[in-house]
């Protein structure tokens, strides 16, 4: 979290109004610059714009991610579904098809 002296560093106060500047990525690593020139390069884009698109669509495809229990539901879902046997479990039973009994 900014502290207060941060935010008033990237913000200018013009009469009662506030105007907040962001400043520009700057990325440090070679190899994300390469990725982001060949991308650029590719789609026929500005580096710029290229990694706007590249953040946007993963953004995209993270909003559209089906949790881990939503994508149970279904299989839940049959399970429920059938009917009950009304049998007990028999712990011996199961103890012994895995080698435990």
């Amino acid at each position: 979290m900014p502290s207060e002296i941060d935010v008033l560093a990237h913000t200018q106060y013009c009469i009662g109004i506030y105007i907040k500047f962001t400043m520009p990525l700057n990325i440090r690593s070679e190899q994300v610059n390469q990725l982001a020139q060949t991308l650029a390069e590719r789609t026929r884009m500005s580096k710029t714009d290229a990694v706007k698109t590249a953040l946007e669509n993963e953004l995209r495809r993270l909003d559209g991610k089906m949790s881990l229990r939503e994508r149970l539901r279904p299989l839940q879902a049959r399970v429920l579904a059938r009917p009950a046997t009304g049998h007990e479990a028999d712990k011996a039973f199961y103890d012994e098809l895995s080698g435990q009994g």
